[in-house]
C-alpha cells in the first residue's frame, strides 16, 4: 500500500491529538484510583455509552465479521447478533443495580454479595482470571488482527508491529486513566465509523455499485445464500441446531466480553463511572443500539465485495484489508489507517485500564498492600498496565484467527451466565456457586473439545455449548445446595444496598414477591430487543435496496425507543424502596 504525504499527515495528526488528550488528563488520573479507573463517577451517559461501543469496535471486529460473512453469509453474524438479548437484559435489569452497588470492579461485587473467606477467594480468583487469562486472550486477538493490517498495509514484520503497538497504546493507557481513555474513545469511534463507511463506499465503486455487487453475488450464488438474513434450516454454514443454540441458549448462558449476562467487565466499569442510575441505563441502551444496529453494515458490505474481488482467499479475514489496500484513494488511505489505529487503541487502552483495576483494587490493595495512599494505588495501576501488556504480547503471538478466539471464549464461558443473572435476584446463590460454575465451564469445555467436539465445526460448536452449559449448570446447582447459604445479615445488607426486588428474595425480605418490577422489566426487555433488531434489519434493508421496508422499520424503532426511554425514566422513583 503506497501512502502519500497527505496520508502520513492524517495519521500523524491522529497520534498528536491522542497524545494531547492523554497528557491533559494525566494529572487528574493520578489523584486516586476512583479517578484513574472510574473517572470520579461523573461520566455522562453519551460518553460512557460511546466508550463501550468504541471498545467493542476494535481492529479485529471488521476482520472477524468479514471472515464470518465470507464463510457463512450475512446470517453467520447471528453468532453475535443473538447477544442483543443479553445486552438488553443489562439495560433493563442490571445497569441501575451496578450503579447502586457502588463498587469499583465487578470482582469487588463478590464481597458485598457474599461473606467470609469464600467471598475473598472468589474476588481474588476472578480478578486474576479475568485480568491475566481472559484479558490477555482479548488483547492478544485484537493485536493479532492489527498486526495483520499493519503487515499488509505498511509491510511491517509481526514482531516489530506487535512491540510498536503495545508500546504506544500501553504508554497511553498508563498515563491517561479512564477519563483520557473515554474522551479519546468518543473521537476514535467517530473516526473509525467515518473510515469504515468511506471504505464501503469505495468498495462498492469497485464492483459497479450496490446493483453491481448484488448482480455479481446472485450470478455466483444463485440460491442467494450469502445475502440471507436468516439461515435456511438445511444450511451447512449454520445448521438449525446452531441457529437454535445462538437464539435460545448462547446469549444467556455464555460469558463473553461486552455481552456478559447481567453486565460485567468493562461494561460494568463504564456503568459504574456514570453520574447516576439514569445515566447508567441510558449509557447501556445507547451502547446496544449503536453496537448492534448502527455499526455492522459497512463491514458487511466490504465483506461481500471481497467475495467478488478475491474469491478463495486462504484467510478470508484478509479480504477486508485487501479491499482497503487496492481501492482507497490518497487521503482516505491515511484516514482509514488512522481509523484502524483509533479502533485498536480504544479497545486496548480500555482492556488495559479495566484489567489493571482488577489487579490493583481486587488483588494488590485487597490482599498485598492495604492502607496505602490513593496516589500509591494509582501508580500501581500504571505498573499493572505494563505487566498485562507483556503477558498479552506473548498470547498475541499464538492466535491464528479472530473468529477462533471468539469461539474459544464463548465455549469456556458457557454455563456461567445463569449464575451471573441470578446472583442479583436469588438469595440462595453463594460464593461457591460462582467458583464452581467458572471451574466447571473451563474443565468441561476443554474436555469436550479434547474428545472431539470442535469449535470450528458449526454443529460441533453448537453441541459444545449445549454440553458445557448443561453440565456446568448441574454442577453449580449441586454445589449451591450442598453448601451453606450466605448469612442472613449479609443478604439483608446487600438487598438494602442494591434493592433488586423480585420473588427470589421473598424468603429473606417479606413483601419482595409482590414487587411488580420484574414483570414490567420483562416487557421492556422484549421491547428493547425489538428496537435493536428493527434498527439492525431496517438499516440492512436500506443498504440492500429494500428502501420502503427499511424506512418503516427504522421509523418504528425510533418511536419505540422514545417510548422506552420515557417508560424507564419513571422507574427511578419507584425503585427507591426503603426497607
Amino acid at each position: 500500500m503506497t501512502l502519500t504525504a497527505i496520508d502520513w499527515v492524517v495519521i500523524a495528526l491522529y497520534f498528536v491529538a491522542t497524545a494531547i488528550v492523554g497528557l491533559w488528563y494525566a494529572r487528574r488520573a493520578s489523584a486516586s484510583t476512583e479517578e484513574f479507573f472510574l473517572s470520579g463517577r461523573t461520566m455522562p451517559w453519551w460518553l460512557a455509552g460511546t466508550s463501550m461501543v468504541a471498545t467493542t469496535f476494535a481492529a479485529d471486529t471488521p476482520l472477524a465479521v468479514t471472515g464470518i460473512t465470507v464463510k457463512n453469509g450475512i446470517a453467520g453474524n447471528w453468532i453475535w447478533w443473538s447477544m442483543v438479548m443479553s445486552g438488553l437484559l443489562t439495560v433493563v435489569f442490571y445497569a441501575r443495580l451496578w450503579r447502586r452497588a457502588g463498587v469499583m470492579t465487578d470482582a469487588e461485587f463478590a464481597e458485598i454479595r457474599y461473606s467470609g473467606r469464600p467471598a475473598a477467594f472468589l474476588r481474588g480468583f476472578r480478578a486474576c482470571y479475568l485480568a491475566l487469562a481472559i484479558n490477555s486472550v482479548i488483547i492478544g486477538w485484537v493485536t493479532s488482527a492489527m498486526v495483520k493490517i499493519v503487515g499488509v498495509t505498511l509491510g511491517v514484520g509481526r514482531i516489530e508491529a506487535t512491540v510498536g503497538l503495545f508500546v504506544i497504546t500501553g504508554a497511553y493507557a498508563a498515563i491517561a486513566g479512564l477519563w483520557g481513555v473515554i474522551v479519546t474513545d468518543f473521537f476514535q469511534f467517530i473516526l473509525a465509523m467515518i473510515g469504515c463507511i468511506a471504505l464501503a463506499y469505495f468498495a462498492l465503486g469497485a464492483v459497479g455499485g450496490m446493483s453491481g455487487l448484488l448482480a455479481a453475488l446472485n450470478a455466483k450464488y444463485p440460491d442467494g445464500a450469502p445475502l440471507a438474513l436468516v439461515p435456511p434450516l438445511d444450511s451447512a454454514a449454520m445448521p438449525a441446531i446452531a441457529f437454535f443454540v445462538y437464539l435460545g441458549v448462547n446469549w444467556w448462558a455464555s460469558w463473553y466480553p461486552g455481552a456478559e449476562p447481567g453486565g460485567g467487565g468493562y461494561v460494568a466499569q463504564r456503568i459504574m463511572s456514570t453520574k447516576n442510575e439514569r445515566h447508567a441505563l441510558l449509557a447501556a441502551l445507547w451502547f446496544n443500539i449503536a453496537h448492534y444496529a448502527l455499526r455492522p453494515w459497512p463491514w458487511i458490505i466490504v465483506a461481500l465485495v471481497s467475495m467478488v474481488l478475491y474469491p478463495g482467499l486462504p484467510d478470508p479475514e484478509i479480504g477486508y484489508v485487501k479491499v482497503m489496500v487496492d481501492h482507497l484513494p490518497p487521503f482516505w488511505r491515511g484516514l482509514m489507517l488512522a481509523a484502524f489505529f483509533a479502533a485498536y487503541m480504544s479497545t486496548i487502552s480500555t482492556q488495559l485500564n479495566w484489567g489493571a483495576s482488577y489487579l490493583v483494587n481486587d488483588v494488590y490493595r485487597r490482599f498485598a498492600a492495604p492502607g496505602r495512599s490513593e496516589r500509591h494505588y494509582a501508580g500501581a495501576g500504571r505498573v499493572a498496565t505494563v505487566v498485562m501488556m507483556i503477558v498479552s504480547g506473548i498470547v498475541a503471538a499464538n492466535i491464528a484467527t479472530v473468529e477462533g478466539a471468539w469461539k474459544f471464549l464463548l465455549a469456556i464461558g458457557a454455563g456461567t451466565g445463569l449464575v451471573y443473572l441470578l446472583r442479583w435476584y436469588w438469595w440462595r446463590i453463594n460464593a461457591w456457586s460462582e467458583v464452581s460454575a467458572m471451574v466447571a465451564a473451563l474443565v468441561v469445555s476443554l474436555g469436550a473439545q479434547a474428545f472431539g467436539l470442535s469449535a470450528d465445526d458449526p454443529r460441533g460448536f453448537a453441541w459444545l455449548l449445549l454440553v458445557t452449559t448443561t453440565i456446568t449448570t448441574i454442577v453449580w446447582l449441586v454445589v449451591t445446595y450442598a453448601t451453606a447459604p450466605e448469612p442472613r445479615e449479609r443478604l439483608l445488607a446487600f438487598y438494602e444496598r442494591a434493592r433488586p426486588g423480585g420473588p427470589g428474595w421473598s424468603a429473606i425480605v417479606p413483601g419482595a414477591r409482590a414487587d411488580r418490577a420484574i414483570g414490567r422489566g420483562v416487557a421492556q426487555w422484549a421491547l428493547g430487543c425489538s428496537i435493536v433488531y428493527l434498527g439492525l434489519f431496517g438499516i440492512g434493508d436500506l443498504v440492500l435496496g429494500r428502501v420502503g421496508r427499511g424506512i418503516v422499520a427504522i421509523a418504528v424503532a425510533m418511536a419505540l425507543t422514545a417510548w422506552l426511554v420515557r417508560a424507564t425514566g419513571g422507574e427511578d422513583a419507584r425503585s427507591r424502596v426503603v426497607l
